[in-house]
């Protein structure tokens, strides 16, 4: 393996969409919720594996998940998990982190991953990545993958590519926002559209000095640490000056603010596994077409739902369709499926009317 290739695993999200299953104390990232038999997290460590040396995977997270890391990922060392003492976004951390490597390997390349989606065809998933860090070992080039949308989803950011290129690898125009249904379907006609997946790629040189660039003031505030980076003087900096950061993500601070910045149309299917619904649509069906993890299902006249118990729960279902049905510890989610974004108003309805331990 390349000992120039590193990865910044994004391991800090609560996935408040994935209550009650995924809470503050326990997020999503730590759970098994393909019923697989491994974690999100413990799936995408073993696909970066596949490409880069386990050594160079760092783990980017809130110093409250600090345990939860080691204890599914054992054959990580201290020097791999890199801790927020805050949660601000994005940008900070990556900036932090590139800033470390930068200073054990200045000749590094690397990707920044979510630790939290779904890939399933990993060999190509490798072959992508490959593809963007030999562009990027040669190239002073900030690099994202896109997923081809298969439909006008309104809940992912686009990115528009130059329409001419006939490369694999091609300039990006620009990065659009959540757009609306009509705007959405517009951007597919147009056949040169993306969905932002960010996963991104780049050497440290590009990234550090993408961000020296476009955001001096949050550079400088993370400069000023080098001398103590992978030192024993490195968390006491940051405990001090890392609250003191913008709350900002990678995406607006740098991204859509450089003019370097290419993408390649990933090759493997994708999802972010962001909702329930969007797992239900990852998971194998049965007979009336419910998504069943861990329990067993007895079902009459009920179709379309998506159903998760902790163990072998028996779970009798009847009369009811295009629901979620979670039931973990002392909660129990019985909600449509069509009103799954409103699951974090309920989630702060449920704290606010029986208690913070609850989310």
């Amino acid at each position: 393996m390349n000992k120039n290739y590193y990865a910044i695993l994004m391991a800090g999200g609560v996935g408040s969409r994935f209550w009650p299953v995924s809470t503050e104390t326990f997020p999503k990232q730590f759970h098994d919720m393909l019923g697989s038999g491994d974690t999100l997290i413990q799936k995408t460590f073993q696909r970066l594996a596949r490409l880069i040396p386990q050594a160079n995977i760092f783990i980017l997270t809130n110093e409250r998940y600090n345990d939860l890391v080691f204890e599914q990922l054992p054959q990580l060392t201290e020097r791999q998990v890199v801790l927020e003492p805050a949660m601000r976004n994005t940008a900070p951390c990556i900036l932090y982190a590139s800033l470390k490597i930068h200073k054990e390997n200045p000749d590094a390349v690397m990707i920044v991953a979510p630790s939290d989606h779904w890939i399933e065809d990993e060999v190509t998933f490798s072959e992508n990545v490959e593809q963007a860090f030999k562009f990027c070992e040669k190239n002073d080039a900030l690099m994202t993958l896109g997923i081809q949308p298969t439909f006008p989803n309104t809940g992912y950011g686009y990115i528009e590519f130059d329409k001419n290129s006939t490369d694999a690898i091609k300039k990006v125009n620009q990065f659009r926002e959540k757009p609306d249904f009509e705007t959405a379907k517009a951007f597919i006609a147009q056949g040169n559209f993306l969905w932002n997946a960010g996963i991104f790629m780049w050497s440290v040189k590009s990234v550090i000095a993408a961000f020296k660039n476009n955001q001096p003031d949050l550079y400088t505030l993370f400069e000023n640490g080098i001398p103590m980076y992978n030192t024993d003087k490195e968390s006491g900096f940051i405990e001090q000056n890392y609250p003191l950061a913008e709350n900002i993500s990678v995406d607006y601070a740098i991204m859509e603010r450089s003019n370097n910045v290419y993408v390649i149309a990933a090759g493997f299917d994708w999802n972010d596994l962001g909702t329930w619904g969007s797992l239900y649509e990852k998971l194998n069906k049965d007979d009336d077409n419910n998504a069943v993890v861990h329990a067993r299902t007895l079902a009459q006249d009920a179709s379309g739902n998506m159903i998760r118990t902790k163990g072998d729960k028996i779970v009798v279902v009847d009369g009811l369709s295009d629901y979620i049905i979670v039931d973990k510890d002392d909660v129990l989610l019985i909600y449509p499926k069509t009103k799954e974004q409103d699951i974090k108003q309920v989630l702060k309805k449920v704290k606010d009317t029986f208690g913070e331990q609850y989310g």
